[in-house]
């Protein structure tokens, strides 16, 4: 059977930064047979089936797409039903796509009529968009400067334009029913696409930003031009994007979390026992899943049209992690329905796999709220930037010990400095300060969790 790449979200031409097998090697189901980088994180691809490994297809530093074989494997009968059961299903999505593919060009060969070709262009889109579902990304804004268009088509409109066309349009917010087509009968490709984001950032409504400057750095002494990885630069790209667009407002404030540490202190030993550590992390994400669940709107997305709210029925955080690579926000699924050691241990193994280049596809994607936790590197405060098209994010600074007036006298209390920043489109100030409220009460008497 051939082995080829799974859903992996929106990435394109990922690179193989690592092979794990070689020709004649006998792996198990889920075992690594390459390791991927794509713009957001590294990933293995798993055996979908225990056998032997025939050929092996790609090589170090090879551009593969969803879809491309990868491997060869001569599967142990049994443990390959499974994979062959997806593998049927799809090519009978390409056997149908190339049907239809076929029809097009015996349309357009036979000289038809222009509607004809059209509507089977039509059904071959969607027919790829199907077969696609899975992997459609999540609203991107457009660049810095982009206008934002009408997100009401036309009525009655028709867009004709191939996937790789419309994924683009996605990726960059163009609404394709204003863009003008230079194909065929009016089929948009991908150079309309460029040419109307282009002509929108040099609009005068995109003029009011200005460029930074290019400056020549040599002419003031040596110095040496270091690439960024992949994960740093996609990351810079969406944090721009997030700033342009996102309209930040950061809420600070302290959580006393004296008695938080002494309990987190006695439980040293059971987690040593457990085989993990204890951090403060899984502490604050428990008591943030419980706030988000009495605050909803800050679990949820503004819709593109930024004209309703799309809350979410299930609670997936992030977290930040620190790697070789750059900033990475490994996603914890259902942290609600997860104890302080089942967060605890995800978190662990999050972070080892974030560290090692092993995170699937689907342990970066469909967060609903981030904590950015510095821990012990130190601050006291900052302000983090929204992780969009989420609407708040939780920064975490260093613990500090102060002296506080209890009403008779200063007594040494731990004071965590929070700093919560969210998207004023879709939560006011009074909802921010109710919310850090709720969640420093919690901080500063745990118990509270039993109510």
């Amino acid at each position: 059977m051939d082995v080829r790449i799974p859903d992996i979200g929106d990435a394109q031409d990922v690179e193989v930064i690592e092979l794990c097998i070689a020709p004649g090697d006998t792996v198990a189901v889920n075992d690594a047979l390459i390791v991927i980088e794509s713009d957001k994180a590294s990933m293995e691809v798993p055996a979908p089936a225990a056998g032997t490994v025939q050929e092996v297809l790609v090589s170090l530093g090879d551009l593969v797409n969803e879809g491309d074989a990868i491997v060869v494997l001569d599967a142990v009968e049994g443990t390959a039903e499974a994979a062959g059961r997806v593998a049927s299903a799809s090519e009978s999505a390409s056997e149908k796509v190339g049907e239809a593919a076929a029809a097009v060009a015996d349309e357009r060969k036979a000289g038809a009529e222009s509607g004809g070709p059209e509507k089977l262009i039509g059904e071959l889109d969607q027919l790829i968009e199907s077969a696609d579902a899975g992997a459609r990304p999540e609203h991107v804004p457009p660049p810095p400067g982009v206008p934002v268009p009408d997100p009401q088509p036309s009525v009655g409109a028709r867009v004709y334009a191939g996937p790789a066309v419309r994924r683009l349009a996605r990726e960059l917010g163009v609404d394709l029913a204003q863009v003008p087509g230079s194909g065929g009968n009016g089929r948009i490709v991908k150079d309309d696409v460029k040419a109307f984001v282009k002509q929108s950032m040099t609009s005068p409504a995109a003029s009011a930003i200005a460029a930074v400057p290019v400056i020549d750095f040599t002419r003031f002494g040596e110095v040496e031009e270091v690439p960024l990885s992949r994960v740093q630069a996609r990351g810079a790209a969406n944090l721009a994007s997030s700033w342009a667009q996102v309209v930040h407002v950061t809420q600070h404030d302290e959580g006393d979390v004296t008695d938080l540490e002494s309990f987190r202190a006695s439980l040293k030993a059971e987690a040593e026992a457990r085989g993990t550590r204890l951090t403060p992390l899984p502490l604050i994400m428990r008591a943030c899943t419980r706030v988000l669940t009495d605050f909803p709107r800050f679990n949820a997305s503004l819709n593109p049209q930024v004209n309703a709210l799309i809350v979410k029925r299930y609670m997936h955080i992030g977290f930040a992690v620190d790697t070789a690579a750059g900033l990475v926000v490994p996603v914890i699924r259902d942290a609600n329905a997860k104890g302080v050691w089942e967060l605890a241990e995800e978190i662990e193994r999050l972070s080892e796999a974030a560290r090692a280049n092993r995170l699937k596809p689907d342990e970066i994607q469909g967060g609903c709220f981030t904590i950015s936790s510095l821990g012990a590197i130190g601050g006291t405060g900052f302000t983090p930037v929204v992780n969009a098209p989420e609407v708040a994010i939780l920064g975490v600074a260093r613990l500090a010990t102060k002296p506080v007036w209890n009403g008779e006298a200063f007594t040494s209390r731990k004071l965590l400095p929070l700093s919560l920043s969210y998207d004023h489109r879709a939560i006011n100030g009074a909802e921010a300060g109710r919310f850090m409220a709720a969640l420093t009460t919690l901080l500063a008497d745990f118990r509270r969790f039993a109510l």
